[in-house]
């Protein structure tokens, strides 16, 4: 008996990944479970980070319900609880899965504001970048109402506490438990010199505040949410806030989170 859970799979392309999809479609058939890609109650995603990123925005609009689960078929596997070895693992943790207690790690809001008033909302669970092009980027930061500094350089990344471990750690950023519930402000190489200053160093940036980028009038402009690109231009301001929007992975076996950070970054500890 399953429950009436209703899921639904996401992989990638690699043949690895369709191999386990296969497999592992065949034994929840087996154990009776529907499958409903329209409404589904726990999404399992076999691939990698990146697949769980892609199916994380899939069903953006439906984060308020909708819980995840990951099987990874790769090396690295920070958001994936399970290997392509432990299918029958995975039906018996569906069985256990309560989703009182499902896991909850937080979200960014960004808000992109337009010259014209047109505005775009969208939700990341790593981090969300804001680069130029071709050139420089120049643009103002403000933290609430306060203006902080004139950022110059390559771009600026917003980042989640799970998303700490991902672009931002290789950019020089901190790592931050999920149960801090902060933002962080890091600098992709910044201009520092006797003419432009910033502060040059990631921010961490409190739960009740609000970052504001407003960048210089130009056409070309790349923002990034996770793994997915854009080109804008006429942006007038993008606000990065914590609005309490959450991921919600299921309970089964779920990794602690220092655990996690050691067996992606440091391995076994002799």
């Amino acid at each position: 008996m399953n429950f009436g859970k209703k899921v639904w799979l996401i992989g990638n392309s690699s043949e690895k990944s369709k191999k386990t999809m296969a497999k592992l479609s065949k034994i929840l058939k087996a154990e009776h479970f529907a499958f409903d890609d329209i409404n589904p109650d726990i999404v399992i995603s076999v691939g990698g980070d990146g697949t769980l990123l892609r199916a994380m925005h899939m069903y953006e609009y439906q984060l308020n319900r909708v819980r995840f689960l990951g099987v990874h078929t790769g090396h690295l596997g920070f958001y994936t609880d399970f290997t392509d070895e432990d299918l029958f693992e995975v039906v018996e943790a569906l069985y256990d899965e309560n989703p009182a207690k499902a896991i909850h790690y937080p979200l960014i809001k960004v808000q992109v504001n337009f010259t014209d008033g047109y505005q775009i909302v969208r939700h990341v669970l790593n981090e969300a970048t804001i680069r130029r092009a071709s050139k420089t980027m120049v643009g103002d930061v403000r933290i609430s109402d306060y203006l902080f500094e004139r950022f110059r350089g390559d771009g600026l990344s917003i980042s989640t506490p799970t998303g700490s471990t991902a672009y931002n750690k290789s950019i020089g950023g901190a790592v931050v438990h999920p149960r801090v519930k902060a933002m962080q402000i890091a600098e992709i190489a910044s201009l520092n010199n006797v003419v432009y200053r910033t502060l040059g160093s990631p921010m961490i940036v409190a739960e009740k505040d609000v970052i504001t980028v407003c960048p210089a009038p130009e056409d070309d402009y790349s923002l990034t949410f996770d793994q997915l690109t854009f080109e804008y231009k006429n942006i007038k301001s993008i606000e990065f806030s914590l609005d309490g929007s959450t991921i919600s992975f299921t309970n089964c076996a779920h990794t602690p989170f220092w655990e996690r950070v050691s067996k992606s970054f440091i391995g076994e500890v002799e």
